[in-house]
């Protein structure tokens, strides 16, 4: 497979550490931690690699507040040896509420920008 370019993102990614859940739609769930969120998708990282274009579940845990939602796997990544899996989840359509809860941790987090990482940008969705 070619490499996709870098391209700069629209949508500014943040460092954010939370717990997760990915619920496939067929029912089974894998535990993981979120590294880096942005208003369109996170970056997960998760014992048990998930396919690309796997449409999923998200419950997002950062504390009291929690975050359930649709995303879908634009890209993976292998932990290089260690056993994790990285993955790229782009968000699907979000309700008010959602969409209210995610605002709200970005605008937390705007004064502590994430490492930008090209390889691991959302605007390389690959179908």
């Amino acid at each position: 497979m070619a490499e996709v370019p870098y391209t700069r993102r629209t949508n500014p990614r943040f460092s954010f550490f939370a717990d997760a859940e990915v619920i496939q739609l067929d029912g089974t769930w894998v535990r993981g931690q979120l590294a880096e969120l942005s208003s369109r998708g996170c970056y997960i990282d998760t014992l048990e690699p998930i396919p690309i274009r796997t449409k999923l579940h998200l419950r997002i845990c950062d504390g009291m507040s929690t975050c359930e939602l649709p995303g879908k796997v634009i890209y993976i990544h292998s932990g290089g040896g260690f056993g994790i899996f990285g993955m790229g989840v782009l968000f699907g359509e979000m309700g008010p509420e959602q969409q209210s809860t995610i605002d709200a941790w970005l605008r937390r987090l705007g004064g502590r920008p994430g490492r930008d990482l090209g390889k691991n940008s959302f605007s390389q969705i690959r179908g």
